[in-house]
């Protein structure tokens, strides 16, 4: 069924093989057998891919109810062991009342789960996930998506933080092309360039070389740096945040390993989802 949920789901064989792990000929003839027990054809073959028939878009609905459901008895059968650990890697303000309304509704699904949490530096906005050091990250996006799958939980908009008695602080509104002159925070050296240049508005910038959110603000606070902050966040007295009105939002999002079937991974984004949403 994991087969035919993931050509269904790519409608492409060879996508749906490298999603899988596998080469294409065993693919093809384990969905030829499924439909030989079926009785009925599941796929329209195309040069251009395939489609689902009728049939097959009924056996998806299906197929996927019964594979969360079989992920849902694994997790409980490994928590009954009380062999489970997930490692969640977290970058950003912990204190976002949605990622408290996760964490209650996680603990809740799987009490018996040992949720090992690993905060990161902005170094890093996949919070150790590519060297194996999390199961899954809650961060911030845009940062290259290789080999990673991504899940948008909510977008945030972007302001810029300046000092209170800064000029521009007392505007309603700015845009980067305001900015060009001043003077930027940098991350180090080696940084996802992706990651880098969303934070320093698309542009090569100069400045104080920065690796968390309090020495950002802190940049700001004594170097009169420009910071970039989504808004809504609570700030040091002597700093202000306006709004950026050309700056793309900053995307809050859950992101894993492309591939990883671990269904302690599948609750937490089904988790993460209904959080972010309320």
């Amino acid at each position: 069924m994991r087969y035919f949920v993931a050509v269904a789901e790519e409608l492409h064989f060879g996508r749906a093989a490298t999603r899988l792990h596998m080469s294409q000929p065993p693919l093809s003839r384990a969905i030829k057998q499924l439909e030989a027990d079926v009785g009925a054809l599941l796929f329209v073959r195309s040069a251009a891919g395939v489609t689902l028939t009728p049939v097959g878009a009924v056996l998806l609905d299906e197929a996927r109810a019964l594979l969360d459901h079989a992920d849902r008895v694994r997790v409980r059968v490994s928590a009954a062991a009380g062999a489970s650990t997930i490692t969640v890697g977290i970058l950003g303000d912990g204190t976002d009342p949605a990622a408290a309304r996760l964490a209650a509704a996680y603990r809740r699904r799987h009490p018996g789960i040992d949720i090992r949490i690993r905060d990161t530096d902005l170094t890093d906005p996949t919070c150790g996930l590519r060297t194996g050091l999390v199961d899954v990250a809650l961060t911030r996006a845009p940062f290259d998506e290789t080999a990673l799958t991504v899940r948008e939980l909510r977008a945030d908009p972007v302001g810029v933080v300046l000092r209170a008695d800064d000029p521009l602080a007392h505007h309603d509104r700015l845009q980067l092309a305001d900015l060009k002159d001043r003077r930027w925070f940098q991350f180090p050296q080696g940084t996802d360039p992706v990651w880098q240049s969303y934070w320093n508005g698309g542009s090569s910038r100069e400045g104080p070389v920065v690796r968390a959110v309090q020495e950002c603000l802190q940049a700001v606070l004594w170097n009169g740096t420009v910071g970039l902050a989504p808004l809504g966040h609570d700030l040091h007295a002597e700093l202000v945040a306006v709004p950026l009105t050309d700056m793309a939002p900053s995307r809050v999002v859950a992101v894993w390993n492309k591939g990883d079937t671990n269904p302690l991974i599948r609750s937490f984004i089904e988790a993460a989802t209904v959080a972010y949403r309320d």
